[in-house]
Protein backbone atom coordinates (compact mmCIF):
# COMPACT_ATOMS: atom_id res chain seq x y z
CA UNK A 1 0.00 0.00 0.00
CA UNK A 2 1.35 3.28 -1.09
CA UNK A 3 2.25 5.80 2.22
CA UNK A 4 4.41 8.71 3.01
CA UNK A 5 7.21 6.85 2.78
CA UNK A 6 7.13 6.65 -0.81
CA UNK A 7 7.24 10.18 -1.51
CA UNK A 8 9.51 12.87 -3.37
CA UNK A 9 8.18 16.06 -2.03
CA UNK A 10 5.82 17.15 0.27
CA UNK A 11 3.64 20.09 1.36
CA UNK A 12 2.86 21.23 4.28
CA UNK A 13 0.38 24.13 4.52
CA UNK A 14 -0.06 25.74 8.32
CA UNK A 15 3.69 24.77 8.73
CA UNK A 16 4.49 27.26 10.92
CA UNK A 17 3.52 25.80 13.88
CA UNK A 18 1.51 23.02 15.95
CA UNK A 19 1.26 19.85 14.46
CA UNK A 20 1.81 21.03 11.08
CA UNK A 21 5.03 22.02 12.25
CA UNK A 22 6.09 19.12 13.68
CA UNK A 23 5.20 16.79 11.02
CA UNK A 24 6.71 18.74 8.09
CA UNK A 25 10.25 18.01 10.32
CA UNK A 26 9.42 14.57 10.88
CA UNK A 27 8.71 13.84 7.65
CA UNK A 28 11.86 15.44 6.19
CA UNK A 29 13.74 13.19 8.45
CA UNK A 30 12.55 10.15 6.59
CA UNK A 31 15.02 7.77 5.49
CA UNK A 32 13.73 8.58 1.61
CA UNK A 33 15.30 12.23 1.93
CA UNK A 34 12.08 13.98 0.71
CA UNK A 35 11.86 17.20 0.07
CA UNK A 36 9.24 19.49 2.40
CA UNK A 37 8.11 22.41 1.28
CA UNK A 38 6.47 24.23 4.26
CA UNK A 39 3.75 27.24 3.60
CA UNK A 40 2.42 29.57 6.31
CA UNK A 41 1.89 33.26 6.30
CA UNK A 42 4.62 34.43 8.83
CA UNK A 43 7.88 34.41 7.14
CA UNK A 44 9.90 34.36 10.69
CA UNK A 45 8.61 31.02 11.55
CA UNK A 46 9.37 29.60 7.57
CA UNK A 47 13.08 31.58 7.77
CA UNK A 48 13.61 29.08 11.08
CA UNK A 49 12.36 26.09 9.60
CA UNK A 50 14.53 26.69 6.87
CA UNK A 51 17.37 26.29 8.61
CA UNK A 52 16.81 23.08 10.21
CA UNK A 53 17.44 21.14 6.85
CA UNK A 54 18.82 21.57 2.95
CA UNK A 55 15.83 20.05 1.96
CA UNK A 56 13.27 22.41 3.63
CA UNK A 57 11.82 24.96 1.03
CA UNK A 58 9.66 27.57 2.30
CA UNK A 59 6.36 29.51 0.58
CA UNK A 60 4.38 32.67 2.03
CA UNK A 61 1.26 31.13 1.42
CA UNK A 62 -2.06 32.70 2.81
CA UNK A 63 -5.22 30.15 2.68
CA UNK A 64 -7.56 33.21 2.89
CA UNK A 65 -6.23 34.65 -0.16
CA UNK A 66 -8.89 35.10 -2.79
CA UNK A 67 -9.76 32.23 -5.12
CA UNK A 68 -7.75 33.85 -7.85
CA UNK A 69 -4.56 34.56 -5.86
CA UNK A 70 -4.85 31.10 -4.29
CA UNK A 71 -5.40 29.55 -7.43
CA UNK A 72 -1.81 31.54 -8.38
CA UNK A 73 -0.45 30.22 -5.58
CA UNK A 74 -1.03 26.73 -6.34
CA UNK A 75 -0.07 26.38 -9.98
CA UNK A 76 3.51 28.51 -8.70
CA UNK A 77 4.14 25.70 -6.31
CA UNK A 78 3.55 22.78 -8.76
CA UNK A 79 5.19 24.74 -11.61
CA UNK A 80 8.54 25.06 -8.83
CA UNK A 81 8.25 22.20 -7.84
CA UNK A 82 7.21 19.59 -10.19
CA UNK A 83 7.94 16.24 -8.54
CA UNK A 84 4.99 17.49 -5.59
CA UNK A 85 3.38 14.10 -4.58
CA UNK A 86 1.48 15.12 -1.27
CA UNK A 87 -0.09 17.96 0.10
CA UNK A 88 -1.21 18.25 3.90
CA UNK A 89 -3.59 20.49 5.13
CA UNK A 90 -2.89 21.30 8.68
CA UNK A 91 -3.87 25.23 8.92
CA UNK A 92 -6.39 25.99 10.72
CA UNK A 93 -7.65 28.44 13.28
CA UNK A 94 -10.46 28.27 16.28
CA UNK A 95 -12.82 30.33 18.15
CA UNK A 96 -14.90 30.01 21.34
CA UNK A 97 -18.59 31.06 20.44
CA UNK A 98 -22.03 31.49 22.48
CA UNK A 99 -25.29 31.32 20.94
CA UNK A 100 -26.83 32.06 23.84
CA UNK A 101 -25.04 35.81 23.99
CA UNK A 102 -25.93 35.69 19.69
CA UNK A 103 -25.00 39.68 19.46
CA UNK A 104 -21.73 38.51 20.72
CA UNK A 105 -21.17 36.11 17.64
CA UNK A 106 -18.34 38.24 15.29
CA UNK A 107 -19.66 36.52 12.29
CA UNK A 108 -16.46 37.97 10.86
CA UNK A 109 -14.15 35.65 12.45
CA UNK A 110 -17.01 32.61 12.25
CA UNK A 111 -16.53 33.11 8.64
CA UNK A 112 -12.95 33.05 8.48
CA UNK A 113 -12.73 30.19 10.37
CA UNK A 114 -15.36 28.19 7.96
CA UNK A 115 -12.95 29.50 5.10
CA UNK A 116 -9.48 28.80 6.57
CA UNK A 117 -10.19 25.24 8.13
CA UNK A 118 -12.95 23.92 4.93
CA UNK A 119 -13.84 26.41 2.29
CA UNK A 120 -10.14 26.90 1.12
CA UNK A 121 -8.68 23.34 1.53
CA UNK A 122 -11.90 22.42 -1.03
CA UNK A 123 -10.23 25.06 -3.19
CA UNK A 124 -7.01 24.01 -2.91
CA UNK A 125 -8.22 20.40 -3.45
CA UNK A 126 -9.55 21.31 -6.57
CA UNK A 127 -6.72 23.47 -7.72
CA UNK A 128 -4.01 20.51 -6.92
CA UNK A 129 -5.82 18.02 -8.00
CA UNK A 130 -5.08 18.24 -12.30
CA UNK A 131 -1.28 17.97 -11.30
CA UNK A 132 -2.10 14.65 -9.26
CA UNK A 133 -3.97 13.28 -11.68
CA UNK A 134 -1.32 14.03 -14.16
CA UNK A 135 1.22 12.04 -12.03
CA UNK A 136 -1.51 9.51 -11.47
CA UNK A 137 -1.78 8.60 -15.46
CA UNK A 138 1.81 7.59 -15.29
CA UNK A 139 1.49 5.99 -12.55
CA UNK A 140 3.13 7.70 -9.57
CA UNK A 141 1.21 7.59 -6.59
CA UNK A 142 0.45 10.83 -4.88
CA UNK A 143 -1.65 12.14 -1.40
CA UNK A 144 -3.84 14.47 -0.16
CA UNK A 145 -3.81 14.16 4.00
CA UNK A 146 -6.40 16.48 5.56
CA UNK A 147 -5.99 17.25 9.32
CA UNK A 148 -9.58 16.89 11.13
CA UNK A 149 -10.10 16.44 14.49
CA UNK A 150 -11.59 14.21 17.16
CA UNK A 151 -14.07 16.84 17.45
CA UNK A 152 -15.23 16.12 14.20
CA UNK A 153 -16.82 13.15 15.53
CA UNK A 154 -17.81 13.88 19.32
CA UNK A 155 -18.15 18.12 18.99
CA UNK A 156 -17.30 20.22 21.69
CA UNK A 157 -20.24 22.78 22.31
CA UNK A 158 -18.23 25.89 23.02
CA UNK A 159 -16.31 25.71 19.72
CA UNK A 160 -19.67 24.80 17.36
CA UNK A 161 -18.23 26.31 14.04
CA UNK A 162 -14.58 24.62 14.62
CA UNK A 163 -16.50 21.82 15.06
CA UNK A 164 -18.50 21.46 11.91
CA UNK A 165 -16.02 23.19 9.94
CA UNK A 166 -14.14 19.44 11.13
CA UNK A 167 -16.80 17.58 10.65
CA UNK A 168 -17.21 18.79 7.05
CA UNK A 169 -13.28 18.12 6.08
CA UNK A 170 -14.15 14.85 7.59
CA UNK A 171 -16.88 14.29 5.51
CA UNK A 172 -15.02 15.65 2.67
CA UNK A 173 -11.99 13.34 2.99
CA UNK A 174 -14.11 10.14 3.10
CA UNK A 175 -16.44 11.62 -0.35
CA UNK A 176 -12.80 12.35 -1.93
CA UNK A 177 -11.58 9.41 -1.74
CA UNK A 178 -13.82 7.11 -3.18
CA UNK A 179 -14.27 9.53 -5.55
CA UNK A 180 -10.46 9.16 -6.38
CA UNK A 181 -10.28 5.26 -5.67
CA UNK A 182 -9.44 3.81 -9.24
CA UNK A 183 -6.50 6.34 -9.96
CA UNK A 184 -3.14 6.76 -7.40
CA UNK A 185 -4.38 9.74 -5.87
CA UNK A 186 -4.60 8.53 -2.15
CA UNK A 187 -6.34 10.29 0.55
CA UNK A 188 -5.30 10.38 3.98
CA UNK A 189 -7.01 12.09 7.12
CA UNK A 190 -5.46 12.39 10.73
CA UNK A 191 -7.69 12.47 13.59
CA UNK A 192 -6.09 14.66 16.66
CA UNK A 193 -7.62 14.16 19.73
CA UNK A 194 -6.49 17.97 22.11
CA UNK A 195 -2.99 18.36 21.29
CA UNK A 196 0.14 20.69 22.53
CA UNK A 197 -0.99 23.16 20.53
CA UNK A 198 -0.81 27.59 19.93
CA UNK A 199 -4.49 26.93 19.09
CA UNK A 200 -5.98 27.41 22.22
CA UNK A 201 -3.14 30.67 22.99
CA UNK A 202 -5.75 33.48 21.92
CA UNK A 203 -9.00 32.08 23.98
CA UNK A 204 -7.19 32.60 26.82
CA UNK A 205 -7.44 28.47 27.55
CA UNK A 206 -4.02 27.42 27.42
CA UNK A 207 -3.29 26.58 30.94
CA UNK A 208 -6.54 24.78 31.62
CA UNK A 209 -6.38 22.67 28.08
CA UNK A 210 -2.40 22.18 29.15
CA UNK A 211 -3.20 19.94 32.33
CA UNK A 212 -4.70 17.39 30.02
CA UNK A 213 -3.86 17.28 26.25
CA UNK A 214 -1.68 15.08 24.41
CA UNK A 215 2.14 16.26 24.14
CA UNK A 216 2.57 17.60 20.48
CA UNK A 217 5.57 14.66 20.19
CA UNK A 218 3.43 11.62 21.63
CA UNK A 219 0.81 12.90 18.83
CA UNK A 220 3.16 13.30 15.95
CA UNK A 221 4.51 9.75 16.60
CA UNK A 222 0.93 8.27 16.29
CA UNK A 223 0.15 10.15 13.73
CA UNK A 224 3.65 9.24 11.64
CA UNK A 225 3.40 5.71 12.30
CA UNK A 226 -0.17 5.69 10.30
CA UNK A 227 1.41 7.67 7.52
CA UNK A 228 3.80 5.24 7.13
CA UNK A 229 1.62 1.92 7.00
CA UNK A 230 -0.85 4.25 4.42
CA UNK A 231 -3.48 4.21 6.73
CA UNK A 232 -6.35 6.03 5.21
CA UNK A 233 -8.02 7.36 8.72
CA UNK A 234 -5.44 7.97 11.48
CA UNK A 235 -7.21 8.68 14.68
CA UNK A 236 -5.03 9.39 17.36
CA UNK A 237 -4.95 8.88 21.51
CA UNK A 238 -8.60 9.73 22.62
CA UNK A 239 -9.72 10.30 19.28
CA UNK A 240 -9.40 7.08 18.21
CA UNK A 241 -11.29 5.60 21.00
CA UNK A 242 -14.37 8.19 19.50
CA UNK A 243 -13.56 6.67 16.15
CA UNK A 244 -13.43 3.13 16.85
CA UNK A 245 -16.87 4.23 18.24
CA UNK A 246 -18.91 6.48 15.95
CA UNK A 247 -17.01 5.85 12.65
CA UNK A 248 -15.17 2.92 12.32
CA UNK A 249 -16.55 0.87 8.82
CA UNK A 250 -17.54 4.12 7.77
CA UNK A 251 -15.51 4.63 4.61
CA UNK A 252 -16.35 0.86 3.95
CA UNK A 253 -20.53 1.93 4.22
CA UNK A 254 -18.95 4.91 2.12
CA UNK A 255 -17.89 2.66 -0.57
CA UNK A 256 -21.11 0.91 -0.90
CA UNK A 257 -22.76 4.26 -1.04
CA UNK A 258 -20.94 5.16 -3.91
CA UNK A 259 -21.57 1.91 -5.67
CA UNK A 260 -24.55 1.64 -5.54
CA UNK A 261 -25.06 5.58 -6.76
CA UNK A 262 -22.93 4.09 -9.87
CA UNK A 263 -24.99 1.04 -10.73
CA UNK A 264 -28.08 3.37 -10.55
CA UNK A 265 -26.86 6.59 -12.25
Amino acid sequence: MPSITDCKCVLVIGATAGIGRALALVIHELPSKPTVIVAGRRQERLDELTEEGDRIKAVNFDVNSGRDALKSSVQDIVTNYPDLDAVMFSSGIQHIFDFKKPESVDLDKLETELNTNYTSIIRMTTFFLPHFLKLSERGRPSFIITVTSGLAIVPGPWVPNYCATKAALHSFSLSLDQQLKDTNVTVMEIIPPLVESELHDHQGTTPKYSKFWMPLDEFTKGAMEGLKRGDLQIPVGTAAQQWEVFEKGKAEKAAKTQEIFQKNA
